[in-house]
């Protein structure tokens, strides 16, 4: 059964009740209004039949027929004499006003059955007149035709308000589910209204939220697969060209060798960049937590990128104050290093310096490109930010580089910030938790020939 429906039943059954207990509450003020009436018009019959009999006294004849005429009402009327003989079942009280004549009305038992009278004396006898307690249907056939019409009028209603209370619920609901489906289904979803209750407003909210920020990881990774699957052409394109060149005879070996070798480097970095999307993804960065000296982390970096600095006509230097020591992982920090080399080496213009410095727990690195405005700086940690925005003016990676270098940095304990002047330059500066003593080891990285696997950003 649907929401819709069961909201219906719920709410359709919860109203009906309600109807049928006004409906008993009613009928128990109706039965109290019932019974006083009926004594009322008990006391009135007896007074004219007193009246009558004060004018001009009753016949056997007329007697007979007055008893008959009332018995078909259920009613029976007593004739007695003053006083009251000890017979009638009437209280004390009720006893003494009827013999110093005064009319009473009441409630008495008769052979342990309850009924209603009215008694009038008159000169010489008293007129009692008796009905059973008991409301029969001629008493209700009045008031049936009123309590049918309410009754109908209270269904309707409930059945009414079910519907539009149903459909007032369910509705956002379903349009969030509908919504949902399309969303997984990868069709184009326009954002739910907001409207219902409080909670019905949280929950459309929360799907419009949730479908803009999937929304935009959706457009930033198709917009990396877009750049990586673009930069794979050229490598690839190189590779293949040489290596038919080298077949062919028209190139030498070491010189298709070094382009050969340069352009599977490339390669290998954008498939690292792979690699790390998945990782950020999936948050499962391993991190060691050791001593590590930054002074040879810069070292061993800015090594790695020298030939690279040189092709863009760079100058790279490094400067390390001793001691440089934090607690990091020695990889890790050296991937962080290398990631905001080559960010920097790539914007930097030809001519350009970029310096790195390492004190105790810190990394700085520093260029003098064009730099980032005032808005751009707080979200250059953003995965692909920098990419959309300065893709079509500057050189830039695939735009991971530095959200990789947040991620790793973070998970190490540290932070990292930017500070930029537009024309100037930038500089971040990578912070990392400083070991509490001088240590007697130190972790070292090892210099590799190999080519940097980081990403710019």
């Amino acid at each position: 059964m649907t929401l819709r429906g069961r909201l219906f039943l719920t709410i359709g059954l919860a109203v009906l009740l309600s109807v049928a207990l006004s409906l008993g509450v009613g009928a128990f003020l109706a039965r109290r209004s019932i019974q006083q009436a009926v004594e009322t018009n008990l006391s009135r019959q007896v007074d004219l039949l007193a009246v009558r009999a004060e004018t001009q006294p009753l016949s056997a004849e007329q007697l007979s027929g007055l008893r008959f005429f009332l018995g078909r009402q259920g009613e029976r009327l007593v004739v007695t004499v003053r006083p009251v003989p000890a017979g009638l079942p009437v209280s004390a009280e009720q006893r003494s006003a009827l013999d110093a004549g005064r009319a009473v009305q009441g409630e008495l038992s008769l052979q342990g059955v309850p009924l209603l009278f009215a008694a009038h004396p008159t000169d010489n006898q008293v007129l009692l007149l008796v009905r059973p307690a008991r409301l029969g249907a001629a008493d209700w056939r009045p008031f049936l035709g009123s309590f049918l019409v309410a009754g109908l009028v209270g269904v309707a209603v409930a059945a009414a308000a079910s519907f539009l209370l149903a459909r007032v619920i369910a509705g956002p609901v379903g349009r969030v589910a509908e919504a949902s489906r399309r969303l997984a289904s990868g069709a184009p979803t326009e954002p739910v209204p907001v409207e219902g209750s409080d909670e019905l407003a949280v929950l459309s909210r929360s799907f419009n939220d949730m479908a803009e920020q999937l929304a935009k990881a959706r457009e930033g990774e198709r917009g990396f697969l877009l750049s990586v699957s673009h930069e794979l052409k050229t490598p690839l394109t190189a590779i293949r060209g040489y290596g038919e060149a080298l077949e062919e005879g028209a190139v030498e070996g070491p010189a298709g060798g070094e382009v050969i070798t340069r352009e599977a480097a490339r390669l290998e970095r954008l498939v690292q960049d792979l690699l790390d999307l998945a990782r950020l993804s999936q948050r499962t960065f391993s991190v060691r937590r050791e001593v590590v000296d930054l002074g040879s982390v810069v070292e061993e970096a800015v090594r790695r990128h020298e030939p690279q600095a040189r092709a863009f006509g760079v100058a790279l230097a490094g400067d390390a104050t001793e001691p440089c020591r934090a607690t990091a992982d020695p990889d890790r920090i050296l991937q962080v290093v290398s990631n905001l080399i080559e960010n920097a080496v790539r914007s930097t213009p030809s001519g350009g310096s970029v310096t790195v410095s390492a004190g105790p727990g810190v990394v700085a690195v520093r260029d003098t490109g064009p730099g980032l405005s005032s808005e751009d700086a707080p979200r250059a940690f953003e995965r692909f930010f920098l990419y959309r925005r300065y893709s079509g003016e500057r050189a830039v990676g695939t735009g991971l580089g530095l959200a990789i270098v947040k991620e790793l940095t973070e998970a190490m304990g540290g932070s990292v910030s930017v500070d930029s002047v537009p024309g100037e330059g930038t500089t971040f500066t990578v912070r990392l938790p400083t070991p509490a003593a001088r240590p007697d080891v130190v972790g070292q990285v090892t210099p590799t020939p190999a080519p940097p696997s980081p990403a710019g950003s």
